[in-house]
């Protein structure tokens, strides 16, 4: 039963994905491209943590397509592990570049699932959303992945419902502008997932209220 759950979700997607893909190419060239600031300029300095770019492999950016890419590892002034921070911003998904899902780039980069699931994302002043959680492991090391689907003061964990939105935004904005915000932090051995998990919420505080001068409205 769950093999034919799992093809009919990959059937879905595919459909979904072909679908999006004839609609947005059909509504012309007549788009609007949101002003924004570069990803380059994303603040280094995010409370006590200390950010340093790590350039993504050419081979990497081929595959992701035309968009602005940040890669950038944080340090605490603490002695904690640090956070990676990954954003990829398609300016338009009209022309074949669209959000690539972590969960399908892991296993190739040799990373492999051990547990998933979602959780609520509560910042002060800002409104909950719901992230994707991935446990994942390589050899004996063990790394907590939280990703979500940003667009249009609009954040969501749900592909399909990324999807979703990228059509109606179309239709309603005239704009197919989105991006993928992961954040990534080693585990320490024993350490709870519940223990990183507040690592990464606790550091997405500083980010998510700027998010909005690089993924705009």
């Amino acid at each position: 039963m769950s093999l034919l759950r799992a093809q009919f979700r990959f059937l879905a997607v595919v459909v979904l994905l072909a679908g999006t893909a004839l609609f947005l190419h059909a509504r012309g060239d007549h788009e609007i491209i949101a002003a924004r600031n570069p990803l380059a300029s994303f603040p280094t300095q995010v409370g006590e943590w200390t950010g340093t770019d790590v350039s993504i492999p050419r081979e990497i950016l081929d595959i992701l397509g035309a968009g602005d890419f940040l890669l950038r590892v944080y340090r605490p002034a603490s002695p904690r592990p640090y956070v990676d921070l990954f954003i990829a911003y398609f300016p338009t998904q009209r022309a074949g570049d669209a959000i690539h899902s972590p969960k399908n780039c892991l296993p190739g980069a040799g990373w492999s699932p051990v547990q998933s699931g979602r959780v609520q994302i509560s910042l002060p002043g800002q409104a909950a959303f719901p992230a994707n959680r991935y446990v994942i492991a390589k050899g004996t090391g063990r790394q907590l992945v939280l990703y979500w689907y940003q667009a249009h003061d609009r954040a969501v964990a749900s592909e399909y419902w990324a999807k979703f939105y990228l059509v109606a935004d179309s239709i309603r904005m005239n704009r197919s502008d989105g991006a993928l915000v992961r954040l990534t932090t080693p585990m320490l051995p024993g350490e709870a997932v519940e223990s990183a998990q507040q690592r990464l919420i606790g550091f997405s505080g500083g980010i998510v209220p700027v998010m909005e001068n690089y993924i705009p409205r």
